[in-house]
Order: C-alpha cells, then structure tokens, then sequence
C-alpha cells in the first residue's frame, strides 16, 4: 500500500510510515472523526505512544519509531555510553596535549582534512589552507542532514552531531599551536621547521591578521565542540528514553 500522506509505498505489515512518520491507525482515526463517522479503532490513550505534535522540526529530531527491537536499543544505548566516555575524555583533555591529535578520531578526520585542501583548493590560498578544517565539520554535518532528512533516525543523527563537535575539539590543538608551532605536520614535519604555508592555521592566522588571537580563536573551538558533544549525547539519551517508554507501552497492552 501506499502512505495516504506523502504516497510512500509501504510494506503490509508497516504500523507507521518511515517516509514522513504518520501513524496509520490515527490517520484512520482523524479521517473517521473528519467524516462525522466513529472510529473502529481503539484510541492509544498510553503516554509512551501518543504521537506528539512538534511540527515539522520537532517531528525531525525526535521521531521514534514504534517497531521498537530491544537489541537494536541495546547496541545503541552501549553506543550512546561509549560516545558519553569517549566525549568526556575529548573535552578534558587539555588543548596543549598531544592526545587529542594521536587519538583514533584524529586518524578518521585526516582523510577528510587533506581531501578538504584540494576540494577548496580553486578558491584561493587562505580558504585552501582553511579548507581542511572546514572538511573535517562539513563531513559530519552533511551526514547529520542525511540522517534526518533522509533515512528518518535522529538517533543517528545525535551521533554524527557527536561526530561535529569532535571535529571542533580535533582543531583546537592546531589553531592553539599557530604561533608556537610545536605540533607534527603530516609528513614528519613540525611547524617551526617547515616552509610558510605549510601549517595550515599559522598560514590562516597570519594572512588575515588575527595571529594573535590564535588561543582565543582554539579556546572557542574547543567550547563549540563541548557543547556540540554534550548535546548530542543528551539529545540521543532522550530518544533511547522515549523509545523504552513505547515499548514499555507496548508491552502493558
């Protein structure tokens, strides 16, 4: 069958359309009161299934769906703890370590970093050299629009925006080290000993005369991060919460 909402073809067995979230048996619902006819159909009068009228927005980042697979759950409420350590251990780390830069993340961004340089690369030095960093927190957020717009599952959405602010906290080591060039460059390079140009926010900094602003500019990075990660795991806390809610709902009927 196909969503009487926005025409999505649907399984046969399908209680809520993944397309644009309608939940079928209210449709009928309103469509019988509509018509002055009484609904067959048992209203769901438990909290965890109400569906709630958010709007468009509300309806993006916190749709839950109602085919609730406990392990699924599972795997995503131990995601969720590792993402919350992991993020922890990011935002405390002091920017003048090495370890944010040596970390796992730090080897998932680069890819993204360098192919960013090329990408901008028709746009000038500065923004070539910006590119990289730009990159990094385009990646994710491109994957967060994904995730809501297209497949429907905030929860992943929360993860990519976990993603976002960690790339945030990855630059913060970098912006910081504009004037003390003391980090490793890609190539077993360190600042002070290469060429102009090559230490991408010495480069960025000093072009557009804000070099000396380059810990301040690092320090706001890294809160950007911190607030992005936070969110991120409260945002996908609140939805593994509203999922157990359904369940439990489903479960007492």
């Amino acid at each position: 069958m196909q969503c009487p909402r926005c025409g999505f073809e649907q399984t046969g067995d399908s209680v809520e359309c993944p397309s644009c979230g309608i939940v079928f048996t209210k449709w009928k619902q309103r469509q019988a009161a509509s018509s002055g006819q009484k609904s067959i159909q048992p209203s769901e009068d438990n909290e965890g299934t109400k569906e709630e009228e958010t709007g468009v927005l509300g309806q993006l980042l916190l749709h839950a769906p109602t085919d609730i697979n406990p392990i699924s759950w599972s795997v995503r409420l131990i995601l969720l703890t590792i993402l919350a350590v992991w993020g922890i251990k990011f935002i405390v780390t002091p920017m003048t370590s090495d370890d944010t830069m040596n970390s796992f993340w730090h080897l998932v961004n680069l890819p993204f970093h360098e192919a960013g340089h090329i990408f901008f690369r028709p746009f000038g030095r500065v923004v070539t050299s910006l590119g990289g960093s730009l990159m990094q927190v385009l990646m994710p957020v491109i994957c967060l629009a994904v995730f809501l717009i297209r497949t429907r599952d905030p929860f992943a959405g929360s993860v990519a925006l976990w993603w976002t602010g960690q790339n945030f906290i990855d630059i913060a080591p970098y912006i910081n080290d504009a004037r003390s060039l003391r980090l490793p460059l890609l190539g077993g390079n360190v600042g002070h000993s290469s060429p102009y140009g090559f230490h991408d926010w010495e480069f960025i900094l000093k072009e557009t005369g804000l070099i000396r602003f380059d810990h301040t500019i690092a320090r706001l990075s890294h809160a950007m991060g911190t607030i992005l990660i936070l969110t991120a795991i409260a945002w996908g806390g609140f939805l593994l919460f509203k999922q157990m809610r359904i369940w439990k709902g489903q479960a007492n009927r």
